[in-house]
């Protein structure tokens, strides 16, 4: 395999499922690439030196306004995007939100919606995130 560049090395980034007490989970729907116009789970980029349970409480408190608990891990997704030259690693994490908590779009720059929806009823198109993660959210541990 040829030597890579920095430009095609992996990128760290995080997600969260957020799921009521009625089954709904919290979506957004993206506003840049990799993925515009999909909707997605709340989470982000890593920072240098940030442990990823901190990005992903750091990034629904930035985007949703939510203060969130880590609960577990419920998948690692390796999500290639060739066109953009772009490989990302995400672990994707149950995490919980107080009851009545309410949430607010705060990047509107990077977040066109959010929503709750019922596991039956999902947006599409779905980020690789949203698919990968919510599909472990059904299966038993």
């Amino acid at each position: 395999m040829p030597p890579t560049t920095p430009q095609q090395q992996p990128r760290l980034g995080c997600g969260a499922v957020i799921q009521r007490a009625d089954g709904a989970v919290l979506l957004v729907k993206r506003g840049r690439q990799p993925e515009q116009g999909h909707w997605g789970l709340p989470g982000g980029k890593v920072d240098f030196m940030e442990k990823v349970e901190d990005a992903v409480v750091r990034e629904v408190l930035e985007e949703t306004g939510l203060q969130v608990s880590i609960e577990r891990l419920l998948c690692v997704v390796d999500h290639f995007e060739p066109a953009l030259q772009q490989h990302w690693v995400a672990p994707v994490y149950l995490v919980h939100a107080p009851d009545g908590a309410q949430v607010t779009l705060l990047e509107p720059d990077a977040i066109l919606a959010l929503d709750w929806f019922p596991q039956d009823a999902l947006p599409a198109p779905l980020t690789v995130s949203a698919t990968e993660g919510l599909a472990r959210l059904q299966s038993p541990r």
